[in-house]
């Protein structure tokens, strides 16, 4: 529409105004009444006033006269009319684009621009109508025009886009064609001149700008519908990976139903297969914008490979951030006849350089990377978000001690050497992350960059494997030598208690010695304990599961605790009431409890507070736990909490395998909370940790209730009520131990209650004493470590000639390692040491009588 410069000839002049004409009318009028009056008073009263006065009256009109025409030459007065509305105010209202109406809040009117006018309608014999009464005639209006007519009465802004087939007046052209108005009500500042508060109306013709979107849309709808239905498929995904579009043709060749993807519901890594999304996450690092062919496999709804060829472009955005990308996807498997056999060799080598357990990449002469496949990112942990991997310099991926030992195979691989030494090396980035990498001579060519391969093996599973097998071994050397320990240790501590034993015979609690030797005797027991403790560390303890009452467990080991976990920290112990007995192993019960308070401990390096609760949960309150696994029966609760760092939901998930660890290097062996689980388990219980990073953890042990059967409550009664055992005797024994003080002992306290005892040093010694009492003895008596013949070996021999005579091994290692040495046990007893005077008498009398009712 061409457009006209307005002047002073063609100023839009306003159809209405209103605004100071009427008030300038009645001033004037108002003045020259008043000068009438004047002269009127001067021609009936002119004789009695004195001239004087006359005078300095006309003095007055003539210098005020003087006055107003001076002000008038000078502009300080201008008359009123056209040139009064012809201000900087006015020509804004006047010369907008759109019919303008100045209403006060009733609807009447005080200023029409020209351009209202224009409207069919807007005048009605001459005189301009409201914007209401402009659109009354119109049903398609009335909602609108209401909600803008109550705007105006409130003094509210509002605006409306109005269709109108046929436009205003059914008078501008087209019937059948539709027209839009935008007709907008905005209040207006108070101002001197108007004595109510007024409204401003805008009409404007919109038809064209709506139309032409309405067009525009339509051609974008058009040309999606034929990107939608092009031969090829297409996708674009945002820097994160998250699918933002999908045409329909991939859509089918993927299986997806269009009408139900959403963007951002597909990622890469759902459409294509392995560690090919990362080849789509890298973009070149300078920003440059350019199309790569990547031949890859997407992965269809139902799993299947579908071979297609990528024509892919990413950049980054200039603050190296990686911006959308855009890919068009040429479906490989139907490729002309003529073509076939070059697209399967294509499909071919991209899925065996794509899908390999490896990393393979290419570099140019100066070490830096020129193309990789899709596991590189994965292996070499380099996130394509942060940095294009495109003519990055393979040393900076890898650690400043193997980058030397890269340097020179770099440099026999470019001249040409048949044999490279592969480079061991660990990855720069966080963590302990090995590879190995093997690299030989590219084969180049004209133009290309290309110089040396690279293939590298991601070796961090392998590293750890190997270091938790070092781990191993060290741990089982300790444990054999903790063994060994323990086992020479329980010689000297059965000597120390059995003679404590002796000579308490002889001194009773009235004597001055008691005291001395109950002391003796009790710190060998303590001592004795302390080897259990070794020999479960080296897994050779004989462990006896036995009805226990954990509050006098948990408060028998609080002040060892205590001690364990330092004065930063605060150790709490809450008992519930009425605790029901479990039947656990002591010794295993004692190591889970002690494994978990120390964990808690080293979860709080500043310090915190670790509470150790029990308590009784009925059937009823475990179904309402709801902890996987779990079935619902009486538990005893034991919790371990602490204050410390928390544990994220993938530390909980590998707690308890064996060898992890979230320790620094030598601070732990990975093997504490997998021994818990395990004992744990063998009690047929359960663990579970609860924990919130930040806040702490919390692990809950479930044992089972111990009820006692019918029988076992009358044995414990019977054996309560059982008069004291005799355990004396006359029978013939053979004692066999390499330990001088053991054997002393032992054989001091047989023959103390009546048995015949002889001695041997050794296995062979014990063989030549059979000889001379020809086999005639009740029992043997033998340790099973001793030099030159050990007793499973002396077993052997004894079999020859008795195959029933009875014998008790007596041993510092477990039941069952020493039963592991026997091939026929089915007459072995077994007594662990360090025992006392009782004990083995009571084994002794025990295996004797037995031994009577088989021969009765």
């Amino acid at each position: 529409m061409a457009t006209t410069p307005l002047g002073e000839d063609n100023y839009p002049e306003p159809l209405l105004d209103r605004g100071r004409g009427g008030g300038g009318v009645w001033r004037v009028v108002l003045l020259g009444a008043m000068l009438i009056l004047v002269a009127v008073g001067f021609t009936w009263f002119g004789n009695d006033l004195p001239p004087e006065f006359v005078m300095t009256f006309v003095g007055i009109l003539a210098v005020a006269g003087v006055f107003f025409l001076f002000g008038l030459a000078a502009g300080l007065f201008r008359f009123a009319a056209t040139e009064e509305r012809r201000t900087i105010s006015h020509a804004l209202v006047d010369s907008l684009p759109h019919g303008a109406v100045i209403a006060d809040r009733d609807g009447k009117i005080v200023y029409v621009n020209q351009h209202y006018g224009g409207f069919p309608g807007s005048l009605n014999n001459g005189v301009p109508v409201g914007v209401p009464r402009l659109f009354s005639g119109f049903a398609d209006t009335g909602e609108a025009i209401y909600r803008l007519s109550r705007a105006a009465k409130d003094g509210r802004n509002a605006i409306e886009d109005i269709r109108l087939p046929g436009g205003l007046g059914g008078a501008q052209g087209d019937i059948g064609r539709v027209y839009w108005y935008r007709v907008g009500v905005r209040p207006l500042p108070e101002t001197d001149d108007a004595p109510q508060p007024l409204v401003a109306w805008s009409v404007e013709d919109i038809t064209r700008d709506r139309e032409n979107n309405e067009t525009a849309f339509r051609d974008l709808q058009r040309a999606i519908d034929y990107l939608d239905h092009s031969p090829s498929g297409f996708f674009s995904a945002d820097a994160n990976g998250r699918v933002q579009y999908l045409n329909s043709t991939l859509a089918d060749w993927l299986g997806y139903d269009l009408a139900e993807f959403n963007a951002g519901q597909l990622s890469l890594s759902d459409i294509v297969r392995g560690d090919g999304a990362s080849l789509l996450m890298r973009g070149r690092g300078d920003g440059e914008i350019r199309t790569e062919i990547i031949d890859i496999d997407l992965v269809r709804r139902n799993g299947t490979s579908l071979p297609v060829r990528l024509l892919h472009r990413a950049a980054r955005l200039a603050d190296g951030e990686l911006g959308e990308t855009r890919t068009l996807v040429l479906d490989k498997t139907n490729a002309p006849d003529t073509e076939e056999e070059l697209r399967a060799a294509e499909v071919r080598f991209s899925r065996f350089f794509n899908d390999t357990p490896f990393a393979i990449a290419t570099l140019d002469a100066d070490g830096r990377i020129v193309r990789t496949n899709a596991p590189f990112s994965r292996i070499f942990r380099w996130s394509g978000e942060e940095k294009s991997l495109e003519l990055q310099p393979l040393s900076d991926l890898i650690g400043e001690a193997s980058r030397d030992r890269l340097g020179r195979a770099l440099a026999a691989a470019a001249a040409r050497r048949s044999e490279v030494e592969p480079v061991d090396a660990v990855l720069s980035v966080e963590g302990d992350h090995a590879v190995r990498l093997y690299i030989s001579a590219s084969e180049t060519s004209a133009g290309s960059p290309e110089q040396v391969n690279v293939y590298a093996l991601d070796m961090t599973d392998q590293r750890k494997l190997e270091a938790q097998f070092a781990q191993s071994q060290k741990m089982q050397a300790v444990g054999q030598l903790a063994g060994g320990v323990a086992h020479d240790f329980n010689n000297l501590l059965t000597a120390i208690i059995g003679f404590s034993d002796l000579l308490l015979l002889k001194h009773k609690p009235g004597d001055p010695s008691f005291n001395e030797l109950m002391q003796i005797k009790q710190n060998a027991n303590r001592a004795a304990g302390l080897t259990r403790q070794l020999l479960a560390f080296s897994r050779r303890q004989t462990l006896r599961p036995q009805v226990l009452e954990l509050p006098l467990i948990v408060d028998d080991l609080t002040v060892l605790l205590k001690r364990m976990i330092g004065e930063k920290n605060n150790l709490t112990v809450e008992h519930g009431r009425n605790i029901w007995p479990v039947r656990a192993d002591v010794v295993q019960l004692e190591q889970v409890i002690i494994n978990l308070v120390v964990n808690a401990r080293d979860a709080m390096p500043n310090g915190g507070a670790i509470t150790l609760r029990t308590g009784n949960v009925t059937q009823a309150d475990a179904t309402q736990l709801r902890f996987d696994g779990m079935v619902a029966a009486d538990y005893v609760l034991i919790e371990v909490q602490d204050t410390g760092t928390g544990m994220s939901a993938e530390v909980l998930e590998k707690i308890f395998e064996p060898f992890f660890t979230t320790k620094e290097l030598g601070k732990g062996t990975g093997l504490g909370l997998s021994t818990v689980y395990g004992i744990v388990k063998q009690t047929e219980g359960y663990i579970y940790p609860v924990s919130t990073v930040g806040v702490g953890t919390t692990f809950k042990i479930f044992l089972p209730r111990y009820v006692p059967t019918v029988e076992e409550a009358a044995a414990k009664a019977a054996a309560a009520a059982a008069p004291v055992k005799d355990l004396t005797g006359h029978e013939r024994i053979l004692l066999v131990e390499d330990e001088e003080s053991v054997r002393a002992f032992s054989a001091r306290a047989l023959k103390a209650t009546g048995y015949e005892v002889h001695e041997a040093e050794g296995g062979e010694e014990a063989l030549e004493v059979l000889e001379d009492l020809d086999y005639e003895v009740d029992l043997i008596i033998s340790d099973v470590v001793m030099p030159e013949m050990d007793g499973p070996t002396m077993l052997k021999v004894i079999r020859e000639r008795a195959p029933n005579l009875k014998i008790i091994f007596v041993s510092g290692y477990a039941e069952e390692s020493v039963r592991r040495d026997i091939e026929d046990d089915q007459s072995v007893d077994f007594l662990p040491k360090p025992y006392a005077l009782d004990q083995i008498n009571a084994k002794v009398k025990e295996v004797l009588q037995r031994q009577d009712k088989r021969d009765e």
